[in-house]
C-alpha cells in the first residue's frame, strides 16, 4: 500500500514538473516572440508619432486614413472587428483568434497615431500578443484550455514590452477576463513571458514608463477624507468614461451604417475639435500626462480627451483605451489636487490609478501598476483609492465580453457581462 501510494506520488511530481518545463519553454517562446513584435509595433508608433508632430497638417487626411483602414479590414475578409473583445473571448471560450488580425491591428493603429486618431496603444498590443500567442498554440496542438493560458501569455508579453510593467502585465490578462476569479494556473507563464518580453524590449531600446509625484502628503485624516472624495469621483468618471465610448460607438453604428462614410465623419469632427479645442488631445497623450504629474494641467482636458477617444474608436480608428484613461485619470487628479490643496502631482498619480481600476475592473493589476510607475510612496492612499473606485465604478468596463462573476457588494455569485 505504501508503495503504491509513493508511486503515485512520484508519478504525481512527474507530472508537475513536467508541466512546469513546458510552460517554461512555451512561455519563454511567447515572451521573445511577442516581446520582438511588440518592440517593432512601439518604434512604429514613435516614428509616426513624429512625423505627425513634424507635419500637423497631416490630420486634414484622417478620413482618407479612416477609409483606408476600412479598405484593409474589408480586404482581409473581417467585416466587423471585436478589438480587445475578441482576445477576451478566445480566453474564456473555445473562439479562434486569425493570424492575419496581428498586420491588420498593427498597421490601422500605426494609421490612426499618423494622421492624429485619439487612441492608445496598450488595445492594439493585447491583441497583436494575443493572437500571436494563440497561433503558438494552434501550431504546438494545445488544448482549450492549454491555448486560453498561452493567450493570456501573449497578453501579458505585449503590455510589458510596451510599457515596461512586468508585474502589471502579468497579473493583468489573469484579473481582467472574469472579475471576482483570478486565473492562477496561468500565473508561471505569464509571468515567465512578461519578464522575458520587457527584458527584451529593454535590449532593443524600448524604455519603460515611470513618473516622479512629488510632495506625497503623510498618511493623515484630513488628506485621507480628500482622497476618498477622489476616489469616488474617479469611480463615477470611470463610469461615465465607458458609457460615452460604448454609446458613440451605438450611434456611429447607428447613424451611419456604411463604415466608410462613419469614418470620414468622425475624421472630419476630430479635425474641427482639433482646429477648436488643439491637438494635445490627439494620439496617446502621454505628454499630457508628463505635464500632468509636474502639476500642471488644462481645467477641461480630462472631459476633452474622453470626448475625443469616443469619437475616434467609435467611428472604427483603431487604438487602445488604456492610455487614454490614463490622461483621463492623470488630468482629473491633477485639477483635484489644485482645486482641493492636495499636492497636484500626487492626485494625478492617484487619479490615473483610479480611473484605471475602474474601467478595466481590476484593483489588483491598478495597484501593483501604481507601485511600478510611481515607486512606494504614499501607497496606504493608493490602496484606498484603489478599492474605492473598483467597489464604486459598478458593472461597466472597456469591454463587453469581460465578465463580472462575483458582486463587488457582497460574496456572491452573479455571472453577468458588463453594462
Amino acid at each position: 500500500m505504501n508503495f503504491e501510494k509513493q508511486k503515485d506520488w512520484m508519478l504525481e511530481e512527474w507530472n508537475h514538473s513536467r508541466i512546469f518545463i513546458k510552460w517554461l519553454i512555451l512561455a519563454s517562446m511567447v515572451g521573445i516572440i511577442v516581446g520582438s513584435c511588440a518592440a517593432a509595433f512601439s518604434y512604429a508608433l514613435r516614428f509616426v508619432q513624429d512625423v505627425r508632430l513634424s507635419t500637423p497638417w497631416i490630420i486634414y487626411f484622417l478620413p482618407f486614413g479612416g477609409c483606408l483602414i476600412v479598405a484593409l479590414y474589408r480586404f482581409s475578409g473581417v467585416r466587423k472587428s471585436k478589438g480587445t473583445n475578441m482576445v477576451i473571448s478566445a480566453v474564456r471560450t473555445s473562439d479562434q483568434i486569425p493570424l492575419r488580425m496581428t498586420p491588420l491591428i498593427f498597421i490601422s493603429t500605426a494609421l490612426t497615431h499618423l494622421f492624429g486618431g485619439s487612441a492608445g496603444r496598450e488595445g492594439a498590443a493585447l491583441q497583436i500578443g494575443g493572437s500571436l500567442a494563440h497561433q503558438i498554440g494552434i501550431r504546438f496542438k494545445l488544448d482549450e484550455k492549454d491555448s486560453h493560458i498561452i493567450t493570456m501569455c501573449g497578453m501579458s508579453a505585449a503590455f510589458s514590452a510596451l510599457f515596461g510593467t512586468c508585474i502589471t502585465a502579468a497579473i493583468f490578462p489573469m484579473e481582467v477576463i472574469s472579475v471576482g476569479i483570478m486565473y492562477y494556473a496561468a500565473l508561471v507563464p505569464c509571468a515567465i513571458a512578461s519578464i522575458i518580453a520587457v527584458c527584451l524590449a529593454q535590449f532593443l531600446g524600448i524604455q519603460g514608463e515611470h513618473f516622479i509625484i512629488s510632495q506625497v502628503p503623510q498618511l493623515e485624516f484630513v488628506s485621507a477624507c480628500k482622497i476618498i472624495l477622489l476616489g469616488i469621483l474617479c469611480a463615477i468618471i470611470a463610469r461615465c468614461f465607458c458609457k460615452l465610448l460604448h454609446r458613440t460607438e451605438d450611434l456611429f453604428r447607428m447613424w451611419f451604417p456604411n463604415p466608410y462614410i462613419r469614418m470620414i465623419f468622425g475624421g472630419v469632427c476630430l479635425i474641427v475639435a482639433a482646429a477648436l479645442f488643439g491637438h494635445r488631445y490627439l494620439g496617446a497623450g502621454m505628454d499630457v500626462i508628463e505635464t500632468c504629474m509636474e502639476g500642471h494641467v488644462i481645467a477641461e482636458a480630462f472631459l476633452l480627451k474622453m470626448i475625443f477617444t469616443a469619437v475616434t474608436l467609435g467611428c472604427g480608428f483603431k487604438g487602445g483605451e488604456i492610455v487614454p484613461s490614463f490622461f483621463v485619470g492623470a488630468a482629473f487628479g491633477c485639477l483635484f489636487g489644485s482645486i482641493f490643496s492636495l499636492s497636484p502631482s500626487f492626485c494625478a498619480g492617484i487619479g490615473l490609478m483610479s480611473v484605471f481600476c475602474g474601467v478595466t475592473n481590476c484593483p489588483l493589476t491598478s495597484l501593483f501598476l501604481s507601485f511600478e510607475l510611481f515607486g512606494f510612496q504614499g501607497i496606504a492612499y493608493f490602496l484606498l483609492a484603489d478599492a474605492i473606485a473598483y467597489m464604486l465604478s459598478g458593472y461597466d468596463s472597456l469591454y463587453h465580453e469581460q465578465k463580472i462573476m462575483y458582486s463587488k457588494f457582497s460574496p456572491k455569485f452573479i455571472d453577468k457581462k458588463q453594462e
